[in-house]
């Protein structure tokens, strides 16, 4: 018996599976309860990233960047050890920026969802008013905003396309298509070498 071939285009795999993964995406945030055990701790909670824009495909995040006028770590730790407590939530991690110019305590969590799929849970707590105050909500809009079907597709496509062991960040794709007209995966390792990502890009178009 020959084995069964997927013939399924890519664009269109690309959307089926995007469409599924913001299902998904939303169905965790809801059930580990993110921006209530957020808001209750007395933050304001905005989710940033691939999955306000639609364009989440393979990689398996949710972002999302939580204000307060003053951040201690108590308060995530609070929120954390409510995470803890759900048997699914495999890893949990901290960084404390607050010292630097971002601002900001990062946790990190690992939760194995669904049909044993590991998503990772990036929470940003930041200073209100500080430099990257809003910035990335910014960007997500201006980058929806500039979308096309046709540009929209190209992104999706070239994230389905990505190997799992080569990773690039979400705005590499966005910048890339929206101001390098790069169409394909070729393309899009021949733009990153001439722009190579380093540190914190606020590029938006």
């Amino acid at each position: 018996m020959e084995p069964k071939i997927n013939r399924e285009p890519v664009a269109e795999a690309a959307r089926r599976l995007a469409a599924e993964n913001q299902r998904r995406a939303r169905q965790v945030a809801e059930t580990l309860r993110i921006a209530e055990r957020w808001e209750e701790a007395g933050a304001e909670v905005h989710p940033v990233g691939s999955l306000p824009m639609g364009l989440l495909v393979k990689h398996l995040d949710l972002d999302f960047h939580i204000y307060s006028d003053e951040v201690r770590p108590a308060v995530g730790m609070a929120v954390m050890t409510q995470l803890a407590e759900d048997p699914a939530v495999e890893r949990i991690a901290y960084g404390n920026l607050l010292r630097t110019e971002e601002a900001c305590i990062e946790y990190h969590v690992w939760y194995r969802g669904e049909e044993g799929a590991l998503w990772q849970i990036d929470m940003i707590h930041i200073v209100r008013g500080s430099r990257y105050d809003g910035v990335f909500e910014l960007m997500a809009s201006r980058i929806a905003a500039a979308l096309t079907d046709e540009t929209r597709d190209a992104i999706l496509r070239l994230k389905y396309e990505t190997p799992e062991a080569c990773p690039i960040a979400g705005v590499e794709y966005y910048r890339a298509v929206l101001e390098g007209g790069v169409r394909t995966f070729a393309e899009l390792e021949a733009w990153r070498a001439r722009h190579p990502l380093t540190g914190i890009t606020t590029w938006m178009p």
